[in-house]
């Protein structure tokens, strides 16, 4: 018996009728490549099915710890050029001031938090990139957009629709100015 279900010499059987009664070599392809009826149709033998179960978890195995090794990664604290970013005079206790660190990159928010304490963060919300401002007498940062807050001392989420932390700007106070030192990414 061949794989059609027909006796012979080993050839497959055409024992497929189309739906339009019309001769297989003159259906579109597709119909040949589909035939109607299981006799024409490739089985699918229980080693490849076991085959592709395999090399898909195996697959799906690799993107996750690809995506835990990026996360991983992303935490470690990226270093630039030390910058003067500010005056120690410039601002008062509770104010703000933005500015770029390192050229080119997207705003960043310095808060001066305490007579010699200064924190600093990416200004984009982590949720869909609205710009962030202080309410220092809460102790956060507000995405007015969709009414997200950050803890300032941290820079993590405590309410709203952001679930990420603002990157830090890591910072360093000497000879009353103020420099950035480098930026610690948030984990995606």
């Amino acid at each position: 018996m061949s794989r059609s279900g027909q006796a012979g010499d080993g050839a497959v059987g055409r024992s497929s009728i189309p739906p339009d009664r019309g001769a297989l070599e003159a259906q579109p392809r597709w119909r040949r490549d589909f035939p109607v009826d299981w006799s024409e149709d490739d089985f699918v033998s229980r080693r490849d099915l076991v085959k592709f179960v395999v090399l898909t978890s195996a697959a799906f195995a690799v993107g996750q710890a690809w995506l835990a090794l990026k996360s991983t990664v992303a935490r470690v604290k990226a270093v630039y050029p030390r910058q003067a970013i500010a005056a120690v005079g410039d601002l008062p206790v509770g104010g703000a001031k933005t500015f770029t660190y390192p050229a080119g990159s997207t705003p960043r928010l310095l808060v001066r938090t305490g007579e010699s304490s200064f924190v600093a963060y990416d200004q984009q919300c982590t949720h869909l990139q609205c710009p962030v401002v202080p309410a220092i007498e809460r102790g956060r940062l507000h995405c007015p957009c969709h009414n997200g807050w950050f803890d300032l001392q941290t820079g993590a989420p405590v309410a709203g629709p952001p679930s990420r932390a603002l990157p830090r700007v890591l910072l360093e106070v000497s000879d009353d100015q103020v420099y950035a030192t480098g930026v610690e990414e948030s984990p995606s």
